[in-house]
C-alpha cells in the first residue's frame, strides 16, 4: 500500500464532502490526530476501519485502498447501450447506459447478458398509440418477469413487475426499438427491432 497516495485521496475526499478531521475521527472512534497522520502520508488506516471510512468518504473501497479513483468514460447518452443488473441478494434492478461500476449490498455486479436461444413467446399489439406486449410466461413466486424495458435511441421505458401479476406491458409507440425481458429463472432476453 502506498500510504503517501491514499493519504492524499482521503484528504482530498474529507474535503471534497466538507468533513474536518475530528468529524471523521469521531465518526470512526479515533483521534483526529491519526487522521492527521494518514494524510501525511506516515500511516494507513487500520485493517477494521476501511469499511465505515469508505462509507463517510462516499467511495468504493477498493479504489480508496489504492490510493485513485477510477473515472468511468463519459456517457454519450445513447441508450442503445444500455445495461441491466439485478442484486442476486435483494433483487434490486439497476441499469446504465454505459461501462459502470454498479455494486449492490456490498458485492460488485456485472451487467445481464442476453440469452442466446429462445425466451418466452411475445406478442406485440398496437393499440391506442401504444405497444401492448403480453407475454407465455409463468409469474409465480419461484419463476416471474421481474422487469420489462423498451429501449430506443435516446429512450428507456421500463416497468417492473411481481409474481402473480399479469404478464403484460404497455409501452409508447416508437419502432424499431429492442424489448427486453428479465425472467427471475431464466435471465435476460432481447427481442430486437419491434415494429
Amino acid at each position: 500500500m502506498d500510504c503517501i497516495k491514499i493519504g492524499k485521496l482521503i484528504a482530498s475526499l474529507r474535503k471534497e464532502k466538507g468533513l474536518t478531521q475530528q468529524e471523521i475521527a469521531d465518526a470512526l472512534g479515533i483521534t483526529n490526530k491519526t487522521v492527521s497522520k494518514w494524510e501525511c502520508g506516515l500511516g494507513c488506516p487500520d485493517l477494521s476501519l476501511w469499511g465505515d471510512l469508505s462509507v463517510i468518504l462516499g467511495v468504493d473501497i477498493a479504489q480508496l485502498m489504492e490510493g485513485q479513483i477510477s473515472p468511468n468514460q463519459p456517457d454519450s447518452g445513447n441508450m442503445n447501450r444500455a445495461r441491466f443488473y439485478v442484486c442476486p441478494v435483494c433483487g434490486n434492478i439497476l441499469f446504465s447506459t454505459g461501462g459502470a461500476s454498479i455494486f449492490c449490498c456490498g458485492r460488485k455486479l456485472e451487467p445481464l447478458s442476453p440469452a442466446q436461444n429462445g425466451g418466452p413467446a411475445v406478442s406485440v399489439e398496437q393499440i391506442d398509440g401504444e405497444y401492448y406486449v403480453t407475454v407465455d410466461h409463468s409469474m409465480t413466486k419461484e419463476q416471474y418477469l421481474s422487469f420489462a424495458a423498451y429501449v430506443k435511441n435516446e429512450r428507456i421505458f421500463f416497468t417492473r413487475s411481481y409474481p402473480e401479476q399479469n404478464p403484460a406491458f404497455r409501452f409508447p409507440f416508437v419502432p424499431y426499438g429492442t424489448l427486453y425481458l428479465y425472467s427471475t429463472k431464466s435471465g435476460l432476453f432481447s427481442y430486437p427491432g419491434i415494429k
